[in-house]
């Protein structure tokens, strides 16, 4: 037997799951790949919930209480996702407390349609924070234009924040300036720096799937031969951007102050092309101080037959870059790419928010009890 989830996390890397539901933490499953699978987080999106409710019965005690109360679809949501998630952070909590704070985190998101909005971004991370009630929660925000501001803030009043839709080193850079933004702006509000936490969610597999159907169309040897190279190649330089900010002197004022790293998170890690291997963004992209939040399918895989080989990140930035030149000489625009996957990751998690009011509206009616 060999244990490369174990292998993963003594390689400074934190196994969060990416995904969530009543069932999984009713049942005891939660626990068990805490127990088990070395998980040491959970991370929530509109599409996971939208799968969890409408599935199976497990909310429907929630439902009916909430139908009652003739409360609104977008209360009733709020009331579900958020005792889902208080339940997950209180399984975790003595990861949490193991961890000192860093991991055992749960996240949750500030609904996608606020993405292009900064106050309404702003006043939906307090109350997500305040409706949870849990230190070990993170405020998923965007990292959409407009988000950038609602990050900086969010952190500077003391909450711990999981920055998502990250998809270009432009982008991500500003991420981490908005970071260190907001550290200052809680320093100077008096707060404890020690206790904010955050991370930064870059996309991988996405990069691929939109680059790779680009280099289909164009059908030649030469663009065939970067196939499956772009997603790794850009995480890869993520991480010299994140070894370089985090030893700049601005960095090095906050620490002394006691603030704490935002992590690079390594999502959308599951595999789209069946011609690669299931466990390659997991093990292509080990680095220290790295989170990779895993659909249950990657986390399987790569506990069955991942192999770990120690850091695969530092070292490859040269080649990183080279990947990413050559598609540019054969004309896949970088810039043209990571913007149209923004743009399509805010959208998708709108239509899956969409579609969560709709079936929680069908599930409020159904479960609605009858007048007399």
């Amino acid at each position: 037997m060999t244990d490369a989830l174990k292998r993963l996390s003594d390689e400074g890397v934190a196994i969060w799951l990416d995904d969530l539901s009543r069932k999984r933490i009713t049942s005891g499953n939660l626990a068990e790949l805490i127990d088990q699978q070395h998980v040491v987080g959970v991370t929530t999106n509109p599409t996971i919930f939208q799968k969890a409710i409408s599935q199976g019965d497990g909310y429907d005690r929630q439902l009916s209480d909430l139908a009652a109360r003739k409360v609104t679809v977008e209360e009733a949501i709020r009331m579900i996702t958020t005792a889902d998630v208080r339940d997950a952070a209180d399984i975790l909590r003595p990861v949490f407390e193991a961890t000192d704070g860093q991991d055992g985190r749960v996240s949750i998101e500030v609904d996608p349609r606020l993405a292009h909005n900064t106050k309404a971004t702003v006043a939906e991370a307090r109350q997500l924070a305040w409706l949870v009630d849990r230190p070990n929660t993170l405020i998923k925000i965007p990292a959409t234009q407009a988000g950038l501001p609602a990050i900086a803030e969010t952190i500077g009043n003391g909450i711990s924040v999981n920055v998502t839709l990250i998809f270009s080193l432009e982008r991500y850079r500003a991420v981490m300036d908005a970071y260190l933004t907001g550290l200052e702006k809680a320093k100077e509000r008096g707060l404890d720096l020690s206790k904010i936490r955050s991370v930064a969610s870059f996309f991988v597999s996405r990069v691929d799937t939109e680059i790779d159907r680009r280099i289909d169309e164009m059908g030649t040897a030469e663009a065939k031969a970067l196939r499956g190279k772009a997603g790794v190649a850009n995480a890869r330089l993520a991480y010299e951007a994140y070894e370089e900010v985090f030893a700049s002197d601005r960095w090095n004022a906050l620490e002394k102050a006691g603030a704490n790293k935002q992590r690079p998170l390594w999502a959308s890690t599951g595999v789209k092309d069946k011609a690669y291997k299931d466990t390659m963004y997991v093990e292509e992209l080990v680095a220290p101080n790295t989170v990779n939040t895993m659909p249950e399918a990657t986390l399987d895989a790569t506990d069955d037959h991942g192999e770990i080989r120690g850091d695969a990140v530092r070292g490859t930035y040269e080649q990183a870059r080279a990947d990413l030149d050559a598609l540019e000489r054969i004309g896949i625009s970088y810039d043209d790419v990571v913007q149209l996957l923004e743009d399509e990751g805010v959208e998708k998690f709108e239509s899956s928010w969409n579609d969560l009011l709709k079936s929680t509206e069908a599930e409020l009616e159904r479960l609605a009890p009858t007048e007399g």
